[in-house]
């Protein structure tokens, strides 16, 4: 059966919860069968009428609190277009049949929105289920009306916990999207550096918060030089994409007037120290001389980068490592190396993502990238970078985002 098949008013009716379609200035709008019977009441006293003008406070209970509660939940949901289930409610009903006789009754309600084609709230769902038989049961069992209730709000507090799963879900896909939006906008595609060009990829972990501490940077030096990044922020989501933008932007700055990789990653560590949550940030940092044919690297606890020779065996660079941005509790200076390059290299840098692997030694993550490399040695960069990517990232997804650059020399 096709969707244009389905009497969706048809559905509705044929619910077995209790539901009620609500105007945004609580009037009902459409009620279903299911609603009729719990509430005693027949459609015509329900469609077009107030909400509380049809189910108000018992006037003889003072402490009656079940309208107030139910405004105040409906309310905000037509505000925030947001579900909310309520706590279990007390609501007593006056009998139909006898006006002016109120029965006591429970309810366990869950208000939601029903969207526009704009977003906007159109209609706020009502849904009850009543467990006025229940609490009325185990009364009848002895245990007193506190037992009763105590044991009605086990069985609300079970939904409501549910609900607020639900609810952190979203809030996290939502900062997951804005994260790496963000992220996005930040780092460059593809950026020609002279006449120079790198092969740059990014990918999120899959069904996962942990994602947006990662970045890459070229950077156009004097000369026919570039300097080349990567790092990678702890954290997660909007924070983490925060940080990496400042931390980024710094290196970037300090690698145009810095003597080396080193004096670069000495500033970006003086100024991590004043960034809430920059704290054991990795980064590496590579300056390329294509005069000199070398390349000169410093690292700050970040994974070595390699460097495909011509002949196809790889040489990582690990000759310069220190501690993570802040780790220490003194500013060290920081060491530097150079090694040769001769043209057609290929020079890799990434994050853990790449090649970390849990319950895996990650002297095995460097030897699948450098057999990978290997066995990709004559492909151009942007080639290069997918081969690295299908031979290294599993094809369930990650749990680290990962950022790669590659530039042939």
């Amino acid at each position: 059966m096709s969707g244009a098949e389905i009497d969706y008013k048809a559905v509705f009716h044929a619910l077995p919860s209790a539901v009620a379609l609500l105007r945004p200035d609580l009037v009902y709008a459409d009620v279903n069968e299911a609603f009729l019977r719990i509430s005693g009441r027949t459609r015509e006293q329900l469609l077009g009428r107030y909400l509380f003008d049809v189910f108000p406070d018992n006037p003889n209970d003072p402490a009656a609190t079940g309208m107030r509660n139910l405004r105040a939940s409906l309310r905000r949901v037509s505000a925030t277009g947001e579900r909310d289930t309520m706590a279990l409610q007390r609501y007593d009903v006056e009998d139909p049949e006898r006006p002016g006789v109120w029965q006591e009754r429970y309810w366990s309600p869950i208000n939601a929105p029903v969207l526009g084609p704009d977003g906007k709230v159109l209609l706020l769902l009502h849904r009850v289920e009543e467990v006025t038989e229940l609490i009325h049961a185990r009364g009848a069992r002895g245990g007193g009306d506190r037992t009763q209730v105590l044991e009605a709000e086990l069985y609300t507090r079970a939904r409501e916990l549910q609900e607020l799963n639900e609810r952190l879900r979203r809030a996290h896909a939502r900062e997951r999207e804005v994260a790496l939006a963000l992220q996005e906008a930040m780092l460059p595609a593809a950026p020609a550096i002279g006449p120079h060009r790198a092969a740059v990829r990014y990918r999120p972990a899959i069904g996962s918060l942990n994602v947006c501490g990662d970045w890459y940077d070229l950077v156009d030096l004097s000369g026919d030089r570039i300097a080349v990044a990567v790092g990678d922020v702890v954290g997660h989501g909007l924070t983490a994409a925060t940080v990496m933008g400042q931390l980024r932007a710094a290196l970037s700055s300090a690698a145009c007037v810095a003597d080396g990789p080193a004096q670069a990653l000495d500033v970006l560590g003086h100024y991590a120290r004043s960034v809430d949550g920059a704290e054991s940030t990795t980064a590496v940092s590579v300056f390329i001389d294509w005069t000199t044919r070398t390349l000169t690297y410093s690292s700050a606890g970040h994974l070595p980068p390699a460097l495909l020779h011509r002949d196809g065996t790889v040489s990582f660079l690990d000759q310069a490592t220190d501690p993570p941005l802040g780790a220490g509790p003194e500013h060290l200076t920081r060491p530097q190396a150079d090694i040769a390059f001769s043209e057609g290299s290929a020079l890799v840098l990434y994050t853990d993502g790449l090649i970390e692997r849990r319950r895996e030694d990650i002297d095995t993550g460097l030897n699948s990238l450098a057999d990978s490399l290997a066995r990709h040695q004559h492909a151009d960069a942007e080639a290069l970078a997918d081969a690295l990517l299908r031979d290294l990232l599993p094809p369930a997804g990650i749990t680290d985002d990962t950022a790669l650059v590659i530039m042939r020399l």
